[in-house]
């Protein structure tokens, strides 16, 4: 079965049902969307995501809440980037949250927090979108998952798990700012049981690409951990026996965070915890051979190659031979996983199989393949019960219509999921087959 090692279920599984902005290579064409939206929305906020300005055609246009008004005047309008890390509100949104006046947007913590405190719907809201997004996600393959989501997601996937309507395994991460309460606990990393697990502790370096906030080696970005507090990071969360993942974009960032893992390895390499650098988009040629050295996992999200590719050509001039290097990261030696960063990308292991191989630097099927399967039940340290068809194994897997190994490479776009099984049960599609 495929794992999607890096997603925001949660909020991916709700994002489906809100305004998608996607595509929108203008403004102008966004703008036309948002209106288009607004002039049917029901009381209560218009809430979406997926624009990114980098995308609009490098005019220089920025979104504000002036831009906004002028099309959404008296809905509150909250529109999530692509990335994630921006959030776009007008004029009447600022005034239902009783914020302070700003240009309508607002980037990393100042955006996380603001959607924290307004935007978190009710966990009725998330649940039956999560249930939806589960007959999505079997029918794409996906047997299990490594969220990324907020505190509140946990609660979510234990009620789940509670009325036994789990048909995905989930290792849960946990925000770094919670490493004092775990302290207060008797448990460490991969508490659970079959189906839902604690995974790591997640901790954010930089910025990102879309942002223009990805710390670079040459200073410029922006740093939301230092080098130092992360290695204090480390250190606490292997007391606790919890593995990090850490977000880095740009090489600097990336940079800080193997310095780190290699400063620290003394308290965690002996109690064989598995770190990981969530992304790693932008490397600089000398660290590739590290993640392998230190026993770091690079977690990427292979589909972000072909959707970021215009964009980073044109941030990163002359750094792009560290840029998404998935074949040198291979070539290294390094673990490779893959996710999709959904509701960055979308939700589905095989186109991301088909970006890995279809790039100036491919990866083989077979090797890409195993990213998605083998290497993140290795991460999870399960690596003896899932991953792999074999006696005493988790009967988890996905049936396709054809062999992606040995089909023709025209042919890869085409390969379907016929059914999928979780834990020995069909959740998607039970034989017999046409």
């Amino acid at each position: 079965g495929f794992t999607d090692a890096h997603v925001h279920f949660p909020s991916w599984a709700l994002a489906r049902k809100e305004l998608r902005l996607e595509g929108a290579t203008s403004l102008e064409e966004t703008l036309t969307r948002i209106a288009e939206a607004a002039s049917g929305a029901a009381a209560g906020w218009l809430r979406g995501g997926g624009w990114r300005a980098g995308d609009w055609g490098g005019d220089g246009a920025e979104p504000t809440k002036e831009a906004l008004d002028a099309v959404a005047p008296h809905v509150p309008v909250a529109l999530e980037s692509r990335d994630r890390h921006a959030l776009w509100l007008n004029s009447a949104a600022l005034a239902l949250a009783n914020a302070p006046e700003s240009t309508g947007l607002l980037r990393e913590e100042a955006a996380w927090d603001f959607r924290a405190r307004h935007l978190i719907p009710t966990a009725d809201a998330f649940l039956t979108a999560i249930r939806e997004g589960q007959r999505v996600a079997a029918s794409r393959g996906v047997t299990a998952i490594h969220d990324f989501d907020g505190p509140f997601a946990l609660p979510l996937w234990q009620r789940l798990r509670r009325e036994e309507s789990l048909t995905l395994r989930v290792w849960q991460s946990l925000p770094a700012d919670r490493l004092a309460a775990l302290a207060t606990l008797d448990f460490g990393s991969r508490f659970g049981d079959d189906m839902l697990r604690l995974g790591p502790l997640k901790v954010f370096l930089d910025g990102t690409l879309g942002s223009g906030t990805a710390l670079l080696l040459d200073g410029s970005g922006l740093e939301l951990t230092t080098r130092a507090e992360l290695e204090e990071l480390i250190r606490g969360a292997a007391a606790l026996d919890f593995p990090v993942a850490v977000h880095a974009i740009g090489d600097g960032a990336n940079r800080n965070a193997l310095d780190a893992f290699e400063a620290t390895r003394e308290t965690w390499q002996p109690r064989g915890l598995r770190h990981r650098i969530e992304h790693a988009q932008l490397l600089a040629p000398q660290d590739i051979p590290r993640f392998a050295g230190l026993g770091v996992a690079a977690s990427v999200q292979f589909s972000h190659a072909p959707a970021d590719r215009e964009l980073a050509a044109r941030a990163w001039a002359g750094r792009l031979e560290g840029a998404y290097a998935y074949r040198a990261l291979w070539e290294a030696g390094a673990v490779l996983v893959n996710g999709s960063d959904a509701p960055v990308e979308e939700l589905d292991p095989l186109a991301g199989v088909r970006a890995a191989v279809e790039r100036d630097a491919p990866l083989r099927v077979e090797e890409a393949l195993l990213a998605t399967t083998v290497h993140p039940a290795w991460l999870t340290g399960e690596e003896r019960r899932r991953g792999k068809l074999l006696p005493g194994h988790l009967a988890d897997l996905v049936v396709l219509d054809r062999d992606p190994l040995t089909c023709p490479p025209e042919e890869l776009e085409a390969v379907e999921v016929v059914s999928t099984m979780v834990g020995g049960r069909w959740v998607f599609n039970p034989p017999p087959w046409d």
